[in-house]
């Protein structure tokens, strides 16, 4: 927990103090206005806390001229950011991520011409990016994420060619990713502007020694075609294009890339037919992401691809090849929207045992490939909503870590596969509106899923369902049609079936009888008013009057 109570007044007395950490505490309420009349500081940091108050707009206008770290992230800070810090003309490093501040970024941040690093994602900041950024020619990382910043980019964030880290996802920026972003290619290492409204064509940027690892362009209203120029960056780890308006065949010249470990084209207007032969005899090596789910993509699942994902193979004894030491870049900027056991997730990291396959919502059609069992390391897998069709493989039981599977709206038929039973870590199973047969598999696991991991096979029976099995064959005991019948019509009033059928028979049985003893006696009188009603009686008394001869008449 740390310390806690409210930062002393009195600190502001230690006039020679050189640097102030009181980082990852529980201090609340000011922050002492002394501390900002302190004239020797270099290194203030009071991040992690839950302080609340703005900062003093003249805070650098007098004092802090030596100031070169200042890192008062994870508070709750609120107002304008001060003009005046414009006036800290030492500072390197300026961090107020994750706090309350609103209005505009000011312009005078951009007399900071020593600023290395300037975070200030994750507050209210709102406006255009102001052209003074381009005057830091220093800046290695800028991040701007999760604001309420808008319009374009300005060109000159182009001149900032020792930028490694550019982040400015989740925010209303707007236009064309500008062509000049070529400049920046062989510094740039992260390069994520998701979560915006871009429009038009990804550029052609990538440049031969591109240095790139992370690409996210997620979540805008990009058009066109992939650059093949991406080819070019041998570097990349993670690209993210999802959500946008890209048509274009699958990428298979990006098989190549070394490190690739994340590809995710989901919702766009990719199609074709990704069961061609590969042009790698070991494509993508690294992946431990793929999503291209939401597309137009046909033909057989890729086979080649399922027998070669070798990051998705015996992760525990990958794990020995430990990342190298530019991967804490990677691993701490990923910023992918993933679909998981049905919702949408924010992966902030990607860990090494992390692996996923989602080709669910296209039309996929053929077989599931017994090769799919290879991928053992395998935590999440969704082919649903696809024309799949022929039985469940039973290979799927040697993925032993499977968290996660959705074969749901396809044509499978079969039996459920009793080898799914090993799949002890099994959250989710959704194998609904399918045309599978027999019973339901039981273990342990398997009695953690209720009806809506089975709807829609109508021949499916045993726990959780209602129906039941036949124990020599595990076919339900009653036929098809009338346990349909049963199971939609059953229960009305109190009823089944067979009860009326039983009342029916019981009816006839009792109707013969009477009328029996009514033709041979006539009586009793009372029954056959009772059955016929009283009016039967007269009527039967003039017919009889109608037939009688002349004589009887008379008499």
């Amino acid at each position: 927990m740390g310390l806690v109570g409210t930062l002393p007044r009195e600190i502001g007395n230690l006039s020679f103090l050189v640097s102030l950490n009181a980082s990852h505490n529980s201090f609340h309420g000011l922050i002492p206005p002394s501390i900002f009349n302190m004239s020797f500081l270099e290194v203030l940091e009071l991040k992690n806390n839950s302080l609340s108050s703005s900062l003093p707009l003249d805070m650098c206008t007098h004092n802090l001229h030596r100031l070169k770290r200042l890192r008062i992230s994870y508070n709750e800070l609120y107002g304008e950011i001060p003009s005046s810090l414009g006036h800290c003309s030492q500072l390197e490093y300026l961090s107020l991520v994750q706090n309350n501040f609103s209005g505009f970024v000011p312009t005078e941040i951009g007399n900071l011409t020593k600023l290395q690093e300037l975070y200030l994602g994750e507050n209210k900041l709102t406006g255009p990016i102001s052209s003074t950024i381009g005057n830091l020619s220093n800046l290695e990382y800028l991040l701007l994420s999760s604001n309420k910043l808008n319009g374009e980019l300005p060109f000159c964030i182009c001149n900032l060619t020792s930028l490694q880290f550019l982040l400015l996802s989740n925010n209303s920026l707007e236009g064309t990713v500008p062509q000049c972003f070529r400049n920046l290619s062989k510094s740039l290492s992260i390069f994520h502007l998701n979560a915006n409204n871009f429009s038009g064509p990804i550029p052609s940027i990538f440049i031969k020694g591109c240095s790139l690892q992370s690409i996210n362009l997620s979540g805008n209203k990009l058009q066109g075609r992939l650059p093949k120029s991406l080819i070019n960056c041998k570097s990349l780890k993670g690209l993210d294009v999802g959500n946008n308006r890209i048509q274009d065949e699958f990428p298979f010249w990006m098989e190549g890339l070394p490190d690739l470990r994340v590809l995710v084209l989901k919702s766009n207007k990719f199609d074709g037919n990704m069961s061609l032969a590969s042009r790698s005899n070991l494509p993508f090596p690294k992946l431990q992401v793929l999503d291209i789910s939401e597309n137009e993509f046909v033909g057989s699942l890729p086979r080649k691809y399922f027998k070669n994902f070798r990051a998705m193979m015996d992760v525990k004894e990958n794990q020995k090849e430990r990342y190298n030491n530019n991967d804490w870049q990677f691993q701490a900027f990923v910023e992918m929207t993933i679909t998981l056991k049905g919702l949408d997730q924010l992966l902030k990291r990607l860990l090494e045992t992390f692996t996923i396959i989602d080709l669910s919502s296209n039309n996929f059609s053929g077989s599931i490939p017994d090769s799919i069992g290879n991928l053992n390391s395998l935590r999440y897998l969704n082919l649903s909503h696809n024309n799949l069709m022929g039985h469940i493989p039973a290979s799927l039981g040697n993925i032993s870590v499977l968290e996660s599977l959705d074969l749901s709206s396809n044509k499978l038929d079969g039996g459920i596969p009793s080898e799914l039973t090993r799949l002890t870590f099994l959250a989710k199973l959704n194998l609904s509106m399918n045309d599978l047969v027999g019973q339901i598999p039981q273990s342990t696991q398997f009695s953690t899923f209720e009806n809506d991991s089975y709807v829609g096979n109508l021949r499916l029976c045993g726990f959780p369902l209602t129906r039941k099995c036949n124990e020599e064959n595990g076919q339900r005991m009653q036929p098809e049609e009338q346990d349909d019948e049963d199971d939609e019509y059953g229960f009305i009033d109190g009823f089944g079936w067979r009860s009326v059928v039983m009342g029916y028979g019981s009816g006839i049985i009792v109707g013969i009888g009477i009328g029996c003893w009514i033709i041979r006696f006539g009586r009793p009188r009372w029954l056959v008013e009772f059955f016929f009603g009283v009016g039967y009686i007269n009527k039967k008394k003039k017919k009889t009057r109608k037939r009688a001869t002349p004589t009887q008449r008379r008499s």
